[in-house]
């Protein structure tokens, strides 16, 4: 009886039959791009109906054992917190059933108010969210990355890849702020920084949206980092402005101009075909709160480190004083609590 409703279990059944029966036609790899959709699809369904099976098979098997035996009845209660954390795991993933949860995903993050202050918070989370990718087995790619003048980073793009990694990011989108004692000032005051989270969906489908190249302002530049398995070092860097929605693109990491012109237009055409569905679906207002100035009044989640531990969601409601484990990747609680709200 748990299986209706969102799991929709027969449904995914069917269609996983379907594909499969799709990959034996002998035209089946005519079409290459296509023929890896199909197999995606095909994991990404197993991934959702095996362990589906697997819990009802040994649900049945414990009812079935069920008599009025005290014996037989006790060994079953050892298995009740068992069968409720896999429950719990998979029931997780109805609320990874929107739109693109299952892609890749661009990870933005842009220091914002506070100068030396945000471009170090910035370097702080760009470090959680590595260690928490890395935790879930994603693999995470840098496509651009602009260090700050004195310490840290004013922004850099991740590309990560993995099942449900939109998913599973795409409410860390917003401000965040965080407050402690400064280690850059020797006065050791209290300070008030933020930094922009923005994250994006990578659309793997062909997108029908023109884009005119006199819409463009493109400009070529010398690669930033530290080179070597990092990032390049030549002016192969490049960045477009498109000017009527003023988003900007930067692309630095493949190993020529051309290559890195046609990945920051893919991830362009991905940003324009998000803001289109938005107006489509006249989340206009949702789209004017996801530009929110990166200052004060506008935080999505406060991490605050003195005078007293905390950190809080503004939009879950979760809290921990545990800071130290929040910065180091131990997020997976917090991201859960977004998914749930």
């Amino acid at each position: 009886m748990i299986f209706g409703g969102l799991f929709d279990l027969d449904t995914k059944i069917r269609k996983l039959n379907e594909l499969e029966l799709s990959m034996n036609d002998i035209t089946f790899w005519d079409n290459k791009d296509k023929a890896n959709e199909v197999i995606r699809e095909v994991s990404d369904l197993k991934n959702i109906i095996n362990p589906l099976v697997d819990l009802k098979k040994e649900l049945d098997d414990n009812i079935s054992l069920l008599e009025d035996d005290e014996e037989i009845i006790s060994l079953l209660s050892l298995e009740y917190d068992k069968l409720s954390s896999k429950l719990e795991e998979i029931s997780l993933l109805t609320y990874l059933s929107c739109d693109y949860d299952k892609n890749n995903c661009l990870l933005e993050i842009h220091a914002g108010a506070g100068g030396t202050e945000s471009c170090d918070w910035a370097l702080m989370l760009e470090r959680m969210y590595e260690r928490y990718l890395k935790k879930k087995n994603y693999k995470v790619e840098l496509l651009s990355m602009q260090p700050g003048e004195e310490v840290g980073i004013k922004s850099v793009m991740l590309k990560v890849s993995g099942l449900y990694a939109y998913g599973y990011l795409k409410h860390e989108k917003g401000v965040h702020r965080l407050v402690r004692i400064s280690p850059f000032d020797s006065n050791k005051r209290r300070h008030t920084s933020f930094a922009s989270v923005e994250v994006v969906p990578e659309i793997n489908e062909e997108i029908n949206i023109e884009i005119k190249d006199s819409d463009l302002k493109i400009d070529v530049y010398r690669s930033s980092g530290a080179g070597g398995q990092s990032v390049n070092t030549t002016d192969s860097a490049v960045r477009i402005t498109h000017i009527p929605t003023s988003i900007v693109v930067t692309c630095q990491n493949e190993r020529s101009q051309i290559q890195n012109k046609q990945k920051a237009l893919e991830i362009l055409k991905s940003k324009l075909y998000l803001l289109e569905l938005e107006l489509q679906k006249d989340k206009i207002d949702n789209l004017k709160e996801g530009q929110m100035t990166i200052g004060f009044g506008s935080a999505k989640r406060s991490y605050v480190m003195c005078p007293y531990t905390l950190v809080k969601d503004n939009e879950s409601g979760y809290e921990t004083s545990n800071v130290d484990a929040i910065l180091d990747g131990e997020i997976d609680e917090m991201i859960m609590a977004g998914l749930r709200r």
